[in-house]
Formats: C-alpha cells, structure tokens, sequence
C-alpha cells in the first residue's frame, strides 16, 4: 500500500521541523470537534474512526515522498530523516462509531510527542469530518422513512471515487439497506443494488422489446424503469408483462411529478393483482422529500438516495477543528471569539431521562463522576490497538438502539437544541 505521508498540509511539516528545532517534543493533547451544529442539524454521527486507525498505521513517508519534499528546498536532512523514521505511535481516545454526537465534544483526541500528533492533523480532520457529515446526512432519511427501503445511489455525484465508497459505508451504518457502489459492497459486504438506465430502454426499438429483453437476461426477477416515455403507459405494459408469467418484483419512477404518478402505477398495478411489485422512487430524493411525499401518502415501497445525499447538500460541511488543548500536563486554551476552546483531554458523560437522553456532560479526564454514561474510549495505548475494532454490522445495531434513546423531538427535520455542559 501506498504511504501516505503527503496527505497533510505543508504547514503541519514546517512546523514540526522547528518544534524539533527548538526541543518542543513533549507530551500534547489535540482535540478533534464540532464547535456549532448547522443550523439544520439536531445532532451528529460519529463515524470514520476505523477508516483512520487504517490511515495512521499507513502515515508513513518512503523514498519517493521524502524525494518530492526535499525538492521542496525547506526542509533540513535531519528533518527528513525524523520523517524517514516515523511511525505513529501515539494514544488516540474516540467516541466509537455509531454514536450520536453534538457540538463541543471530543470526538477524537490524540496524545503524544507534539511534532508525531500536529502531523497528523490533517488526515485526521479529513477522515473523520466526510464521514461524520455524510453518516449524519443519511440517518435523517432514515429516520422520516418510515420502515421503507433506502438505497444508496449516490457514486457518480460523489466528490471522488474514495468520497462515494466511504460514503456508501456511512450511509450503512445510518441506516440504508444497501448501495449501487460495487467496490463498497467488496470492502464490506454491504449489499448492493441496480436496476436499468434509461439507455438501455433507449437502445430497443420500444419499451415493451426492452423490458422483454432485461426480463430474459435476469428472469428470477427485474425491476422496470417506467419513465423513460410515458411513466403510465410503462406500468400498463409491465401489468401485461406479468400477465403473460415475466417476473416483476419491482417498479422506479425516476422523474416526473411523483406524488401523481407513483399514486396512478400503484392503482394500475393493484387493479391487476399485482401488490407484492414494489414501487422505487429516485432523483433528486432527500429526507425532506421522502418526509412530504410519506406524508401525502405516496405509495413509496423504498427509495434511492443520491445526490443530496451524497453531497450533504443542505450542510455540506461542519466546523469541525482540530485543536491543542493541553501540553506538558498544562491546560491550552484558545481564546478568539466565535472559536474558543476547552483545555484538556476530556472525558463525555451522558445522562438519560428514564430511557431518553437529558444532557451531556464533558469533564477533564480523570475527573469525571461516576454518574452517567462514559462515552470517549482509549482505542489506541502507543499506537497500538487497545480495544476490538466492531464490524460494521455492530457499528450499525449501536445506532440503531442511540436512535431509540433519542428524544422524539430531536428525530424530527425541525431544529432542537441538545445541551453540553463544559465541566
């Protein structure tokens, strides 16, 4: 596998070769969080931390890496040797996957020598933000779809193969049934899903030779895409097809006026029988749109969730920082306004109403009480694992049951405020 030493930002560098300059080599804590949710956001998902543990064991720099940087003409040979040995070898503590998150928590905190963690700073603003940011996109979908199927098909409006693969598994961990992405059903197992492009109904000289064609191909069950033409004539002819013994175990409406034509091929299907052949819903397809067409009683058996998706269209970011919070055992403290910082490594507790939660609480570590429930882990004791890395599926069921502890007025699209309380 490729090192990856270069994925980190020129000042991380320049910095650490005076920090070793100057004898600053000692113990620092640096804290990853969000200082303010977006103003769409109830709470968050904390999601990415296995796929960093992977980056930090990889963050190395080889031969051709430190060739570009001494090209670079600002780095001393000493330097680049530091570099040539690196390996990270620090303690990282982490709120796991899967738990739900809000602003001015710990979601990652690193201890070390100062240089080996200001290095890392980068990679590890990167990797856990998309991953936070997208999770916490889809669960919102999967919280107003009432029980129905949702798919990811959002690859090809990703920003990048690597962003769609990891936000396929995101999205499974918030809740999806599955993805189109192949490689992400590789990598994890996540099932995967397709159906036909309108190309191919293109390609024939009419839709009926079209659907004919794809039913031969996969005859234990095709899924027809209706709106290619005319949505209501496609779902008259897909009726005639099972008529005629083709097996059809689904429909998609990828266009159109969906509430008016989702509501017309669930009658034209019901009136010949044909109840158990779902309707699928795509294009341009959010939580929003999901929540009002539910609403409205649209016959939607699932849906396919692409784009806005994919892009967090409506919060594509978090402000999300990476910051020194304490060096040799001394408390650091930023203080400009608007981004002030709390000192130390911390310790979350969270406290709970009977079975809903109430209010966090964040303490200097080793101070907290011994009421409420710990939530920040120590993975990593010296760079090496501390505690089992969970499967995805284990990452998935641990949301699963912080949903069910979380307050129905927070599972809404509307925004509510949670409060964390800075011990």
């Amino acid at each position: 596998m490729k090192a990856l030493g270069l994925c980190t930002d020129l000042y991380e560098l320049t910095m650490a070769q005076s920090y070793l300059q100057h004898g600053r080599t000692s113990r620092a804590v640096f804290s990853l969080f969000v200082r303010k949710l977006p103003a769409n956001r109830n709470f968050l998902v904390s999601c990415g931390l296995e796929t960093l543990l992977e980056y930090l064991e990889r963050f190395r720099f080889g031969d051709e890496e430190l060739r570009y940087l001494r090209s670079l003409g600002k780095f001393r040979d000493s330097f680049l040797d530091y570099l040539r040995e690196y390996r990270f070898s620090s303690n990282v503590y982490a709120i796991p996957e899967g738990r739900i998150i809000f602003q001015n928590e710990p979601i990652v905190q690193i201890e070390g020598p100062l240089p080996e963690v200001q290095i890392v700073e980068t990679l590890v603003i990167n990797t856990i933000h998309f991953q936070t940011v997208v999770a916490s996109k889809a669960v919102r979908s999967y919280l107003v779809s009432g029980g129905r199927s949702l798919v990811d098909f959002g690859f090809r409006r990703a920003h990048g193969l690597e962003a769609g693969i990891y936000a396929a598994r995101a999205s499974y961990i918030a809740g999806f049934d599955g993805t189109s992405n192949l490689e992400a059903g590789r990598r994890w197992g996540i099932p995967v899903f397709g159906t036909m492009a309108h190309s191919y109904i293109m390609i024939f000289d009419s839709e009926d030779e079209a659907f004919r064609s794809f039913a031969q191909t996969y005859p234990e069950g095709s899924v027809f895409l209706l709106d290619t033409y005319d949505t209501i004539e496609a779902a008259h002819l897909t009726a005639k097809l099972v008529k005629e013994g083709i097996r059809v175990v689904g429909v998609r409406l990828d266009s159109g006026d969906i509430p008016l034509l989702a509501t017309r091929v669930r009658e034209i299907l019901d009136s010949q029988g044909l109840r158990d052949v779902k309707i699928i819903v795509s294009g341009g397809v959010d939580e929003y749109s999901i929540e009002e067409w539910i609403s409205r009683g649209v016959p939607a058996d699932a849906f396919g969730v692409g784009t806005k998706f994919i892009t967090s269209a409506d919060a594509p970011y978090l402000d999300m920082a990476y910051k020194l919070v304490e060096y040799e055992g001394k408390p650091k403290v930023k203080k400009s306004p608007g981004k002030a910082t709390f000192p130390n490594l911390r310790q979350v507790r969270r406290f709970y109403s009977g079975t809903e939660m109430d209010h966090d609480e964040t303490f200097r570590w080793g101070e907290a009480p011994e009421e409420g429930e710990e939530l920040v882990v120590k993975v990593l004791e010296g760079g090496r694992l501390k505690t089992k890395i969970p499967s995805l599926s284990e990452i998935r069921e641990l949301l699963m049951e912080e949903l069910k502890r979380l307050p129905p007025r927070m599972s809404g699209l509307r925004k509510e405020n949670y409060e964390v309380i800075i011990k």
